[in-house]
């Protein structure tokens, strides 16, 4: 087997634990405020299609933006949006089943029940209940497979799941991660639809050994997905557990576990990486949360969610701070530096020592054809053009400013995954697109970046950021320091390739310590 698939199984243990605790907490807290909420309403005629009708309307709210919205609703990342945003999306079949099983009942059956002396209690859980169950279990099983499916897509918002692998593995063009995320949602999802489907079948025709065996299975299923951390590999990618000086190890301990982010692109896999390998070294222990939105990174760290992790300084100018204007790169650090440590606590240790810029880009020949140049020449013909980017530019300051900058009216505008934003340029799908200046895929499709003379991306230095928490730390600033100044924007970029590239591809881990090394 190759050292690929090796790396992607021994993730497994940890991805498939999030995955398993966060799906199965929220089935069952699901069920719990489900049954007696349907119980309830089924019974008072006036609220069973307005309580079905808000479940139904969780529905028609994106996965993902629910998931996103769980995170300022409740001030935190991770676990909790996750787990809210799930809960609620289990709720409609669940609902909707048990009200129908409930008024599904005979009408006769119930008023005979009356009659033989039955409390309304005793009608719901001896006669209606019972004959409404394989309904209601019906239920449960869709929401299981919907809960097990769309807990893949918590990764942006911190929680470790098996929607790891995709997220990360199309970033970096790993399709074997790619695979493993996809196979083993799969496999999860059909063996608990399986005993689900048992239970069912058990309830149905009155068969207590196959419900009681469905129900033993599932115990065993999320007991196995809870404890699969305890089975792995001591050696558990992105996490360091060494002390490499005995004499540091009180510091160590009271500092505890260093949390490292990083969001969802490759160059970010690879400085969280190399961030790892910086703190493993100096004897902390670490911890990787990938795949973070800019917005979700940088709010987890203001509130000590997470320790470390790089961010541009553009991103912060723009994003954070509502700037407009492009002052001078060191005019900009200087002021992102003086606004973090006043609002926020945060500390910027320094800049890395390359700049990470968005820069429209367009094929080679394809521009030439056009005679284009500069973001002057693409905006007088861009009417007659496409422009693809990444699905979080649109919404980002920077393209209000380009455009306003410019006057740019393209004929259309597609948002893509980053992954495949730079196919969709080399096949002509789109005549322009949203490029990362450090990327190395520029070079290897033969993409021209344009010139932008008017100065309307504000500058993008790579710079580490350390959370309250840490910042004031002499072990985690001496680990890091060494970092500033000491990457350039062609190193970076060739690290980048490395990972990116479809022949002899690094991981980000290996990438990181190519970069580590000297220059030669």
């Amino acid at each position: 087997m190759s050292p690929n698939f090796h790396e992607q199984l021994s993730k497994l243990p940890g991805y498939l634990h999030g995955h398993v605790v966060l799906s199965g907490v929220a089935l069952a807290v699901g069920i719990a405020i489900s049954l007696p909420l349907s119980l309830w309403v089924a019974h008072v005629r006036a609220l069973r299609e307005p309580v079905v009708a808000a479940a139904g309307v969780v529905q028609t709210i994106p996965s993902l933006a629910l998931l996103a919205l769980m995170v300022p609703l409740l001030g935190a990342f991770g676990f909790w949006p996750a787990l809210c945003a799930l809960v609620l999306y289990s709720m409609l079949p669940i609902v909707r089943n048990t009200v129908t099983g409930i008024c599904g009942v005979d009408p006769e059956l119930v008023e005979a029940a009356r009659g033989l002396g039955m409390t309304p209690l005793q009608v719901v859980t001896r006669v209606e209940l019972p004959l409404a169950l394989p309904v209601i279990v019906a239920g449960v099983r869709t929401s299981a497979i919907w809960v097990v499916g769309l807990a893949t897509l918590s990764t942006p918002v911190g929680q470790t799941s098996l929607g790891n692998y995709i997220f990360g593995g199309l970033q970096t063009r790993n399709w074997t991660a790619v695979l493993f995320g996809c196979i083993a949602a799969a496999l999860l999802a059909i063996v608990l639809d399986g005993l689900l489907a048992l239970l069912e079948s058990g309830v149905r025709g009155g068969h207590r050994l196959r419900w009681a065996g469905a129900l033993g299975g599932m115990s065993v299923l999320f007991a196995a997905g809870a404890l699969a951390p305890a089975f792995a590999s001591p050696r558990v990618p992105g996490v360091a557990v060494r002390t490499a000086n005995p004499a540091a190890a009180p510091a160590v301990a009271a500092l505890g576990v260093i949390r490292v982010g990083a969001k969802n692109f490759t160059e970010q896999y690879i400085l969280a990486a190399l961030l790892q390998r910086r703190l493993g070294a100096a004897g902390l222990p670490t911890q990787l949360t990938p795949d973070l939105g800019s917005s979700i990174a940088f709010d987890a760290l203001s509130k000590n969610q997470l320790d470390v992790y790089i961010e541009y300084t553009g991103t912060l100018w723009a994003n954070a701070m509502k700037k407009t204007e492009t002052p001078p790169p060191w005019k900009v650090s200087k002021e992102v530096a003086g606004w973090l440590a006043q609002t926020r606590d945060v500390r910027l240790l320094g800049a890395l020592g390359f700049e990470n810029t968005y820069a429209l880009a367009m094929r080679r020949d394809r521009a030439a054809a056009l005679g284009i140049r500069s973001l002057e020449d693409l905006a007088a013909r861009s009417g007659a053009l496409k422009l693809g980017s990444d699905y979080e530019f649109f919404q980002r300051p920077e393209w209000r400013k380009l455009r306003e900058t410019y006057g740019f009216a393209f004929a259309g505008r597609q948002s893509f995954d980053p992954t495949f934003m730079y196919q969709a340029v080399v096949k002509g799908q789109v005549d322009a697109i949203t490029a990362f200046s450090t990327d190395g895929r520029i070079a290897a499709e033969d993409l021209v970046v344009l010139a932008d003379t008017r100065h309307a991306f504000p500058p993008y230095d790579a710079v580490i950021l350390l959370s309250p928490r840490v910042s004031g730390s002499e072990q985690v600033v001496e680990a890091l320091k060494p970092l500033v100044g000491a990457i350039s924007a062609e190193r970076m970029r060739e690290a980048n390739f490395m990972v990116d590239r479809e022949r002899d591809k690094k991981t980000p881990a290996q990438a990181a310590a190519w970069l580590d090394a000297p220059a030669e």
